[in-house]
């Protein structure tokens, strides 16, 4: 997913940079599945953040992974729990829960 351009009608995967940047994602993937975009993000399970209470919660498919994530030959898994959010088309009204 490009920050930078418009799209829709598209199906995405979105693994986004985990820092200060992660808001602007986001709310572009909120912006675009609007747009008629079918989108899954792999995202921090932070719940206490702006972004989560602005764009996903009550508004999409939320799936909390158990455990940590481990990446590739990692010795450390992930410092943090992670979510799967899932973002159909349509289903940014708050009726999804």
């Amino acid at each position: 997913m490009d920050l930078n351009k418009a799209g829709g009608g598209y199906r995405v995967f979105c693994n986004p940079p985990y820092g200060r940047e992660i808001y602007k994602w986001v709310e572009k993937a909120y912006i675009e599945n609007k747009n008629g975009t079918f989108i899954v993000m792999l995202l921090p399970a932070r719940t206490d953040t702006k972004w989560f209470h602005e764009f996903i919660y009550k508004k999409h498919e939320i799936r909390f992974i158990k455990g940590r994530l481990k990446f590739n030959d990692g010795k450390e898994n992930a410092p943090f729990p992670s979510m799967i959010v899932i973002m159909k088309e349509g289903n940014n009204n708050g009726n999804n829960k």
